[in-house]
């Protein structure tokens, strides 16, 4: 369904009013909205949707791993929700460019990161895992939703440029309560800057179900900014890249930004800090691993002749090799001097900055292993 400038319905379940074009079961249905977006992708461009999104899924896995085996100091896990990342960040150009929160490790990845890329900031040895530059993506923001306003204010530097790249940024449910997030929609609708909102919403904000902040479909919110928008199955990577397309297509043809609530689930928990046990059932946890996007995909080509034990263990063995080169990566790692922190945090050194590593240096001293810290 594409919202408009019309009042929110009434959300009724947290699958129901959205535009899907594969069922749990792996059924192909008709949506006179997203199949437009997607004619041209045949069984070999799904076998590659579903190939990133076994990927991913490693690489989730080995970052839960690492964390617990203490080479990670934290991870936030994405499992459940590779559809929404892969379906979305396959469908930019590579000259376009992306803001994602902490959570997007499957834009990272689909943007080009090398394995290193994934963890070298989560295990607190730089500040950015990679060169934004090189990859069309900003630095995963910890602050939540302070990302939209980032990528509408490039948006509008593309405007300024002339040309018709694009930006899109994504963020979850629990951002939408936040200023940032609501001012971000103001400036885009306003100066018309070609941005795509994609909102994960996983159901979950930490603790806080989706319910008790949102009492309509968080899609219905955007044309009351004067953003048309978008609510799809974010399980189904064929929908989600539809809706992406349309999206992107609606930014870069000058007609402004457009809004996709992509309705998912976080499986596991909010981070490796968290116990989600506390606050949510094993009931809702099975109804919802009864949707996995990857099985879906499966069962589609399956149904199709496009999927066999020779296309699965290539896939295997595609993640096993990711999965090895990811830690070995982070095992190779040099730990870097706790005084480092300090640096490059200003293009140019000043005399507060000075200051600071005077006092982090005095407080490094206090240990016994002040040399080896330093």
């Amino acid at each position: 369904m594409v919202y408009t400038l019309t009042p929110a319905t009434e959300l009724k379940s947290d699958v129901d009013d959205v535009a899907r074009l594969l069922t749990a079961d792996g059924e192909r249905i008709a949506d006179h909205d997203l199949d437009p977006w997607v004619a041209d992708v045949d069984a070999e461009q799904l076998r590659g949707l579903y190939r990133d999104m076994v990927l991913l899924r490693r690489i989730d896995a080995e970052g839960m791993a690492l964390q617990r085996q203490g080479q990670v100091g934290l991870w936030a896990p994405c499992q459940g929700q590779e559809a929404t990342q892969i379906g979305t960040a396959r469908a930019l150009r590579a000259d376009d460019f992306a803001f994602p929160s902490y959570r997007e490790t499957g834009v990272v990845y689909a943007r080009g990161a090398e394995p290193e890329g994934f963890l070298r900031a989560w295990r607190g040895e730089a500040h950015s895992s990679y060169d934004p530059n090189e990859i069309g993506t900003a630095i995963p923001q910890i602050i939540i939703g302070a990302q939209t306003l980032h990528a509408v204010g490039y948006a509008m530097g593309i405007q300024r440029d002339g040309t018709d790249q694009a930006v899109a940024t994504w963020f979850g449910d629990g951002a939408t309560s936040q200023g940032d997030v609501n001012e971000a929609m103001v400036f885009a609708a306003s100066y018309e800057a070609p941005v795509v909102f994609v909102c994960t919403n996983n159901q979950w904000a930490i603790s806080e179900p989706v319910g008790v902040q949102a009492k309509a479909p968080i899609a219905g919110r955007a044309p009351g900014f004067g953003i048309p928008s978008m609510r799809v199955d974010g399980n189904d990577v064929l929908a989600v890249t539809a809706a992406m397309r349309w999206a992107l297509d609606h930014a870069r043809s000058g007609k402004g930004p457009a809004f996709i609530e992509a309705v998912t689930y976080r499986m596991g928990p909010h981070t490796t800090s968290d116990d989600p046990t506390r606050y949510r059932g094993k009931d809702e946890v099975e109804r919802w691993r009864a949707r996995d996007p990857l099985a879906r995909v499966e069962a589609y080509l399956r149904a199709q002749g496009a999927f066999d034990d020779e296309f699965a263990a290539r896939v295997a063995k595609d993640a096993d090799d990711l999965g090895a080169a990811v830690r070995a990566a982070c095992l190779q790692m040099t730990t870097a001097p706790a005084l480092s922190i300090l640096d490059n945090v200003y293009a140019e050194p000043h005399t507060g900055l000075e200051e600071e590593q005077a006092w982090f240096g005095a407080y490094l001293d206090g240990f016994d292993d002040a040399e080896a810290a330093r």
